[in-house]
């Protein structure tokens, strides 16, 4: 597993609620997919059009949100299933961190197992967040440091957050539950 320390890019204003591992990654794409397969298919029903072409309307398609290392959501993101491959689709769409008030509690320790940062911040802080990222898209540039577990706005804000020692140590280490297992062999 990749170690995370820190991560800045753009931050994608993803400001919906509710959104569960099905809309991450649909079922029938995990079928036949390799998990380093499943990025172009995160939010397939958000991303594309019923005749397959992409939607220019999806923030994730836009230009200064393609590929940006940073989401930001609204409640319960990665609610539903207990889908591991919404992980993975996350990640293969370049996103290393999620920032969201709540999470589906499955998809919160799937983020662990797979090296992507799962940070919880009060709602209004993401808001606030996001405007900034809206107000200048092209330059606007969110950092997550785990090391500090600050999360520094586009106008330099600095947003403290909590995570479990162990998950944090783990992750500043690149290390999944089955490495951190084998730590323990003698």
């Amino acid at each position: 597993m990749q170690p995370f320390r820190s991560v800045t890019g753009p931050a994608i204003p993803l400001m919906m609620a509710n959104v569960d591992t099905d809309v991450i990654i649909p079922i029938q794409r995990l079928v036949g997919t390799g998990r380093e397969g499943l990025g172009p298919y995160a939010f397939e029903r958000l991303r594309t059009r019923a005749d397959g072409s992409e939607n220019p309307d999806f923030v994730a398609n836009r230009p200064p949100w393609r590929g940006a290392p940073i989401l930001l959501a609204d409640e319960n993101f990665g609610c539903g299933s207990s889908r591991e491959g919404a992980v993975w689709a996350l990640m293969g769409m370049g996103v290393r961190c999620v920032i969201a008030p709540s999470f589906g509690d499955i998809f919160f320790a799937n983020c662990f197992q797979n090296g992507l940062l799962p940070v919880r911040l009060p709602i209004a802080a993401i808001r606030r967040i996001a405007e900034e990222t809206e107000a200048a898209p092209g330059n606007a540039r969110t950092t997550v440091d785990l090391e500090r577990q600050v999360v520094i706005t586009p106008r330099g804000e600095e947003i403290p957050f909590a995570v479990d020692a162990r998950k944090r140590q783990a992750l500043l280490e690149g290390l999944d539950g089955i490495a951190l297992t084998l730590r323990q062999r003698d």
